[in-house]
């Protein structure tokens, strides 16, 4: 499916954006040019030599509080995903084959998770035990997994009506075997699709919680609490809000631009792209025609 996904130009742009993300979660800390805590008394300065984006309103350097602020956004926003893939995925897998007592109880959990506000019992759920981040993107996480249960258990269904599913249950295969061998091939596209989507809505969610001052403690920096600190002073640098809502945008989207791709390339429309691709004639220069006479 790699291969799939880098043979389209929207594919590879989307990836690497997201491995610049990813890079930027590892090293920003490390890259940072100053302390991103460090205060000075050149508040709210434009951009120079020593600040390439300026500084905020207590003197910190915003490129490096942008830099060391992106491990945070992007391991809650893995994290939501991670989370929801997990509760999600395996009891929308197994509902199709543990009986109609598990299969109704899970629908009704799935029905009543989809029904709550999850960035309203993220922060209620903060308020509950502690202003941290994790606990946040864990319960927001478990509100999400309803799109896990309901893609996987769709998968799931289309494939155990097949016939050779069905052999394998009269042949005595376990639920694990028929999952592992033949489920989990089909489940595995749509829940790749759901997973790009969800990394991106996991940004929104920890944007927007950091952006209210919930799940991290001041003065740590994100890319929501930046978006913030630099609302409040537009009189001053109004271009200031740009860097952070740029980084967001632009990870969203390649988010949601994986996600198309990888439906475009999986199942029975990603093999008719690639028998289409591998048909194309290779193009030449055309050769003169010579018309033969008759001696």
């Amino acid at each position: 499916m790699l291969r799939r996904v880098l043979s389209l130009p929207s594919g590879r742009l989307a990836i690497g954006v997201l491995v610049l993300v990813a890079a930027l979660a590892v090293l920003g800390p490390v890259l940072a040019p100053q302390d991103p805590l460090a205060t000075s008394g050149t508040t709210l300065a434009g951009v120079s030599g020593s600040h390439w984006l300026g500084t905020d309103n207590l003197g910190r350097d915003v490129l490096s509080r942008l830099l060391a602020g992106s491990r945070v956004s992007v391991l809650g926003s893995v994290e939501v995903a991670l989370v929801a893939l997990v509760v999600g995925a395996v009891p929308g897998i197994l509902s199709v084959y543990l009986g109609r007592t598990i299969e109704w109880l899970s629908l009704r959990l799935a029905d009543t998770l989809v029904a709550l506000p999850f960035l309203l019992f993220a922060v209620a759920v903060t308020a509950l035990l502690g202003n941290g981040l994790t606990q946040a993107m864990v319960v927001t996480g478990v509100l999400v997994s309803p799109l896990f249960y309901r893609v996987s258990r769709a998968a799931t269904l289309t494939v155990a009506r097949s016939a050779y599913v069905e052999s394998a249950v009269v042949a005595g295969a376990s639920i694990g075997w028929v999952v592992r061998r033949h489920v989990w091939v089909k489940v595995l596209p749509p829940v790749a699709v759901a997973l790009a989507q969800t990394v991106g809505t996991g940004f929104v969610i920890v944007s927007s919680l950091t952006f209210l001052g919930i799940g991290v403690q001041p003065p740590a920096p994100t890319w929501g609490g930046l978006l913030a600190s630099d609302l409040g002073f537009l009189a001053y640098q109004p271009w200031a809000p740009l860097a952070p809502a740029l980084l967001i945008m632009a990870t969203v989207w390649a988010c949601n631009v994986l996600a198309d791709v990888v439906r475009d390339v999986s199942g029975e429309a990603g093999r008719a792209l690639v028998a289409a691709r591998g048909s194309r004639p290779p193009t030449h220069p055309s050769t003169p025609r010579t018309s033969g006479g008759v001696s």
